[in-house]
């Protein structure tokens, strides 16, 4: 059997309108049972906090939410916002996680704080990070994953010995360099900040250091898809993801809202513009439409993996975009091989 392009999903558990969180996380579940059938890869859980329409601000009890009701799609964080965190409290809980659901869970690591800069304040309790911490504290994780801690005062369990793949996340060239220092994999946030995805891709690709977890560089990119039987459809369910995106221009955070015919009654034309430059890197309309942008993509970056994130209001119509994305994977598999 050939092998397949790895294909994953990267979720924020998204609150539509006239619901709650509950009902986004019962949704999260139903995804990641389906999206396991169709050959998904993994499902991670991004970290986000103070914003009412994000589900996600406690990744790991959510990752052991989803990996509780999956058998075999590998779970994980997209990412945990490391300096939000104790390297010791990561560690035990990401330790925990692996000790119930072996060789199934995986670390992705950001640098961000996932939110604003008071609510950062408030998460790290005044200590702000200076451009020596991420590096240090990622070090310091690593030791306590590591038996080479068996010794120290300060041990993390059920953690110690335990080989979970850690991965950095990105958006600029900072997490490129120490990736690729590191000889770890890179994760490229291009769904929401594209502008270094090509510069930060290919200076990794270059500049990559073999490790004990990684010989090859190893490229993730997390894209937005809407992929629905025709272009038209997608283009209309395409307008409920515009919507929450307005969120990020005018600093609000807008719950998932139903989509509707003429987004040029919701946006400005300034607006419009740069929600699209901001999310240039969308993929909307008919399978075909799709399959031809995806597969552009990766021959263009030579990426190794894509996660999907897709924002899609009603939520058959979501299951339905991953579905017909899982069978745009599985056919650019065979493009790439033949």
């Amino acid at each position: 059997m050939q092998d397949i392009f790895p294909y994953s999903i990267l979720d924020l558990a998204i609150i539509r309108k006239n619901a709650d969180a509950a009902d986004a996380y019962q949704r999260s579940l139903d995804l990641a049972q389906q999206a396991q059938d169709w050959g998904y890869k993994r499902f991670w859980l991004a970290e986000h906090h103070n914003m009412s329409s994000v589900g996600s601000s406690a990744p790991t009890i959510l990752m052991a939410h989803i990996a509780g009701g999956t058998k075999n799609i590998r779970v994980g964080s997209g990412g945990i916002m490391l300096p939000n965190h104790s390297p010791l409290m990561v560690a035990e809980q990401i330790g925990t996680l692996e000790t119930l659901f072996p060789g199934r869970i995986d670390l992705g690591l950001g640098r961000a704080p996932g939110t604003d800069q008071k609510t950062a304040s408030a998460l790290r309790r005044g200590r702000m990070e200076t451009i020596n911490d991420f590096p240090q504290d990622l070090e310091d994780l690593q030791l306590y994953f590591s038996l080479d801690n068996s010794r120290s005062d300060v041990r993390a369990f059920p953690a110690e010995g335990l080989q979970v793949p850690i991965y950095l996340l990105g958006s600029s060239m900072s997490s490129a360099v120490l990736a690729a220092e590191k000889g770890l994999p890179y994760v490229f946030a291009s769904h929401f900040a594209p502008t270094y995805f090509l510069q930060a891709v290919k200076y990794y690709q270059t500049h990559f250091k073999p490790s004990e977890q990684l010989k090859e560089p190893y490229v993730m990119a997390c894209v937005n898809v809407i992929a629905a039987d025709t272009d038209q459809e997608g283009n209309f369910l395409a307008t409920s993801f515009y919507q929450m995106a307005l969120g990020i221009i005018r600093g609000k955070s807008y719950p998932l809202m139903p989509p509707v015919t003429d987004m040029n009654k919701v946006w400005t034309e300034q607006e419009a513009a740069a929600i699209h430059n901001m999310m240039a890197v969308t993929f909307v309309g008919s399978k075909e439409t799709v399959a031809a942008g995806l597969e552009e993509l990766i021959k263009l970056t030579r990426v190794n993996e894509l996660m999907i994130t897709t924002n899609i209001y009603d939520h058959e119509a979501r299951l339905k975009s991953f579905q017909i994305t899982s069978e745009v994977m599985k056919e650019i598999s065979n493009e790439l091989v033949s």
